[in-house]
């Protein structure tokens, strides 16, 4: 089948610009080199990050799909463009976290690179005129931002994605320490997977030097970002 043909932008994002394609159920993703920080506050350009952040994205979804997971991927189109199913997108990011740091580091006092017993799931709001701040069920249920049945495949789906990318990237001598998920409502009312996986919304470290491998170099002045990104790309096979 021979995919819809892309028309008109409708939404630009901090890492994708997103358009309508002449199929009402599709839109394509084109991934950008910008890079942000602190919410748009640090701004630059990470050379090809956009391609391999595609690259990446499409293996990851492909290869959850296989094991049960749903999600909005349909196939990728070229180097930076991805056909996605179109989603109601729900404004809660899911942050799943296995080792502690970012955040969670700043909010317990616990030292960065702390394991923790069992992975822990956190929401936010997603606004950036609010910083994106944390909430938790009640906040979503009462504001009407998920329905409960929808939270509950949140949760699931979140730890299922856990389970997988720990295994996978631990199986390439990556740690998954932490990672953001987006889900969202397909016109029937299916939640399901979306936006994207790789370095940009991932915090994978080397396993044995526990170098950063991801956005946390551009966050925090470390240098080698380019290949930081490569490597990920290299040893995932994207």
């Amino acid at each position: 089948m021979n995919a819809p043909t892309k028309t008109d932008m409708i939404a630009e994002g901090k890492a994708k610009l997103i358009y309508n394609t002449t199929d009402p159920d599709c839109v394509i993703f084109y991934f950008k080199d910008d890079a942000t920080a602190f919410n748009a506050q640090k701004k630059g350009t990470i050379e090809s990050k956009g391609i391999l952040n595609n690259k990446i994205s499409a293996l990851f979804f492909k290869e959850l799909k296989e094991r049960g997971v749903e999600n909005h991927f349909i196939e990728q189109l070229s180097e930076r463009e991805m056909l996605v199913r179109k989603l109601e997108i729900i404004p809660v990011e899911t942050v799943t976290r296995n080792i502690v740091a970012g955040s969670l580091q700043k909010r317990t006092g616990k030292p960065e690179g702390f394991e923790l017993p069992n992975a822990i799931v956190e929401y936010y709001y997603k606004d950036d005129g609010l910083g994106d701040p944390m909430i938790n069920d009640e906040h979503i249920l009462t504001f009407g931002w998920a329905k409960r049945e929808e939270l509950d495949v949140i949760h699931e789906r979140a730890l299922q994605v856990n389970e997988f990318l720990k295994a996978y990237m631990g199986e390439r001598g990556i740690l998954l320490v932490d990672f953001k998920l987006e889900f969202g409502r397909t016109k029937t009312g299916e939640v399901l997977l979306g936006d994207e996986i790789c370095p940009d919304t991932c915090r994978f470290w080397d396993a044995k030097t526990r170098k950063k491998l991801d956005k946390d170099r551009f966050r925090q002045d470390l240098g080698d970002v380019e290949a930081a990104y490569q490597e990920i790309a290299s040893r995932v096979g994207a």
